[in-house]
């Protein structure tokens, strides 16, 4: 068995070849990306506004926020639904209470595609966030292009210049950033950039184990307005009880709601609602 570490290194070695069949068109993408203007804003569907105020006593009894994501695969799960339809999978999502929506769009690992976000976008009203491996500007405007209004940053997966340019690019573009860490050394870097939405995966990237104590050691790292977002591993309004105390904003959950028949009432047990 292969470690996530070798996989991931796998995994950047594709996305390499597939910016090689993006950069041609290049100038198309950039251009068509600074016309957009319909953008949901993924910050405030999280919280965002409220870091805007003085936060009061009891701050962080509310409920989470939940970024749910249509997920037909993963490298470690394998298949998680036979029979997909990301369409009804979204509107499922929005009508149980969702406050964003993750949609895989690499084809290869986790058997998704760009244009799922195109098409989800056309019945749901809530943000989208363009989960894939993002190591190329080109991928930005691509994202732009087809729907996106976030994007996935893996600061494990990129150099620190690299990161600072891309997040500079999302910037530029209006997109907000999910930016991702795994460790402490990842989530300093991260501090060290405009970042303001930083995700703690709870899963560890060499071995698949995943612990939410990631979440409650890495939480204690994160200052002032920034969001913070709690993913992998999340099942049960137990396993958000313990995130909302140690001080998430939300939490990004695929498997749990997409092997639920009821959504609602498991986005409700999520929710703390």
């Amino acid at each position: 068995m292969k470690t996530f570490g070798n996989k991931l290194d796998e995994i950047i070695a594709d996305k390499r070849i597939e910016v090689e069949a993006l950069l041609p068109r290049l100038d198309e993408l950039k251009g068509a990306a600074r016309e957009r203007e319909d953008f949901r804003s993924f910050f405030t569907a999280l919280g965002g506004t409220l870091r805007d105020q003085e936060l009061g006593e009891g701050y962080g009894t509310n409920e989470l926020a939940v970024i749910a994501e249509v997920k037909k695969a993963s490298p470690s799960a394998g298949i998680i639904a036979e029979d997909f339809d990301h369409i009804a999978i979204a509107k499922a999502y929005e009508e149980a209470g969702a406050n964003a929506l993750s949609i895989l769009t690499d084809e290869k690992y986790f058997k998704g595609h760009l244009s799922y976000l195109t098409e989800i976008r056309e019945v749901v009203d809530l943000p989208l966030l363009r989960k894939d491996f993002i190591i190329h500007e080109s991928q930005i405007y691509e994202a732009v292009v087809s729907g996106a209004d976030a994007i996935l940053l893996i600061v494990g997966a990129l150099e620190q210049e690299e990161l600072v340019h891309l997040l500079d690019v999302a910037n530029q573009c209006q997109l907000d950033v999910l930016t991702e860490v795994h460790d402490l050394e990842e989530m300093e870097r991260a501090l060290e950039t405009e970042a303001n939405i930083i995700g703690v995966n709870n899963r560890n990237l060499r071995t698949f184990e995943v612990d939410l104590g990631t979440t409650e050691s890495l939480s204690e790292e994160v200052t002032g307005e920034c969001i913070l977002v709690s993913e992998s591993g999340i099942y049960t309004g137990e396993d958000t009880a313990k995130i909302r105390m140690w001080g998430a904003d939300a939490i990004l959950v695929g498997e749990a709601l997409m092997r639920s028949e009821d959504k609602s009432a498991r986005m409700a047990e999520l929710k703390g609602s």
